[in-house]
């Protein structure tokens, strides 16, 4: 038998290091060649790495949440063969200790004596209230099991030192019916749990206290009409059911940003402060803020410009559903040069959307409602959906973000405008 030393690959171009997210095995387990091993995160991309060889797992070097370079050793097997023993040996942090010498022989052991005599159970002090304020001893696993019981501890009364709250003592009060429990059932949450902030949750942490750090934010509030938008939308859903993709609002959205983003290149731009170098993008590549179970992703629809309303409708639902089950590809998470932010149904009345850098502008949507507006001077019900957007105010001027939402404003309105030329 020998030991295997699996060293971090490059997981990336030029990565140097990558955070450890997820071990799939643990040490004492037996893995098969190419089996999953781990979950490691660069940049936004999510890598699944695979044992290298079939074997045991000795060790595991990498909490949870812990940077591993490239290069440095993050798993050691027990295999058949040789193994790579060198490698360990250089990469060992530390020489194990000599062998100490053998000690002398101990004298016998004296004689024990019979153990006492058990004494009889001692009945448990009754549970009497404490007032309201006074500070609950138990030990941690005691709060926790009596946090899952619904039990409240300041109503339990202790039995140990100083009246610490024992097993035994909810136990106890659990038999007697919990009597001394406040009517009603509502009774006080104690406990705090503890979620170590890790993997894509610790990226978007660092990626929005960066951008609003460095981004002197900007936001641009603007109600739009969308009842003929509506109207369209629904039509020709109804029209091409089980033939084409189903049309949201968000495809239309793109064929307006598509349609406006020539008349304000510095829009559909990104930054790069350090080089002090605005790049105006002749494509539009518009990134979707995207929720998925571990946390926001803006997956990116290329070239929106050459796109139709279905085409957009198709490659969003793709897009959606590669970045919700993890197999979403760093270059389809990359590159995009503005953004859309939607909460659907729970949009809000407005928001105030923070800017994913190097980009300079980002668009909000709120929520569609109908509500009375004032049109030829009646008060008629329509469809009205708020644009929350916000800019770089160091590339964007108030005038150009007012102007260019108004231009998106005016083609959603007047949707006819999307498709002419």
């Amino acid at each position: 038998m020998g030991k295997y030393l699996f060293k971090l690959p490059d997981v990336g171009e030029g990565t140097a290091e990558a955070e450890v997210v997820k071990w799939h095995v643990a040490v004492g387990d037996m893995i098969r060649e190419d089996a999953l091993l781990v979950d490691v995160m660069t940049d936004k991309a999510t890598v699944e790495l695979t044992s290298p060889v079939t074997g045991k797992v000795l060790e595991l070097r990498g909490e949870l949440g812990e940077m591993a370079v490239v290069g440095a050793p993050i798993a050691v097997f027990e295999i058949e063969g040789d193994g790579n023993e060198g490698a360990i040996k250089d990469n060992a942090p530390a020489k194990k200790a000599e062998a100490a010498p053998a000690p002398a022989p101990a004298p016998a052991p004296a004689p024990v004596a019979a153990p006492p005599p058990t004494p009889a159970p001692v009945s448990k002090p009754a549970a009497t209230p404490r007032p309201i304020g006074q500070k609950v001893l138990a030990p941690p696993a005691v709060r926790r099991r009596a946090e899952e019981l619904g039990i409240n501890l300041q109503f339990v009364g202790g039995s140990g030192p100083a009246g610490r709250i024992t097993h035994a003592d909810l136990d106890a009060f659990q038999q007697s019916g919990g009597a001394s429990a406040p009517a009603g059932g509502l009774v006080q949450r104690q406990g705090a749990e503890q979620v170590k902030v890790i993997g894509l949750r610790r990226k978007i942490a660092e990626r929005m206290a960066d951008a609003k750090r460095r981004i002197p934010h900007f936001s641009y509030i603007e109600e739009v009409d969308v009842t003929a938008l509506e109207e369209l939308r629904q039509h020709l859903n109804h029209k091409y059911q089980g033939k084409r993709a189903k049309l949201t609002m968000l495809p239309f959205l793109m064929r307006a940003l598509a349609k406006a983003a020539p008349d304000f290149p510095h829009i559909n731009a990104t930054f790069d402060d350090e080089a002090g170098i605005v790049y105006r993008h002749a494509p539009l590549h518009i990134g979707v803020a995207t929720q998925t179970p571990g946390g926001l992703m803006v997956p990116v629809v290329r070239h929106a410009e050459a796109r139709d309303l279905w085409d957009c409708a198709a490659e969003v639902s793709r897009l959606a559903h590669a970045a919700r089950d993890g197999t979403a590809t760093r270059d389809e998470l990359t590159g995009s040069t503005i953004t859309i932010s939607s909460l659907g149904a729970m949009g809000g009345i407005a928001a105030t959307p923070v800017i994913n850098p190097p980009e300079v502008a980002i668009l909000g949507v709120n929520k569609l409602v109908e509500r009375p507006m004032v049109k030829d001077g009646q008060i008629v019900i329509r469809k009205m959906m708020n644009l929350s957007s916000s800019f770089d105010h160091r590339v964007v001027d108030g005038w150009d973000a007012a102007s260019f939402v108004q231009a998106i404003k005016g083609l959603l309105e007047f949707p006819a405008t999307l498709f002419m030329e």
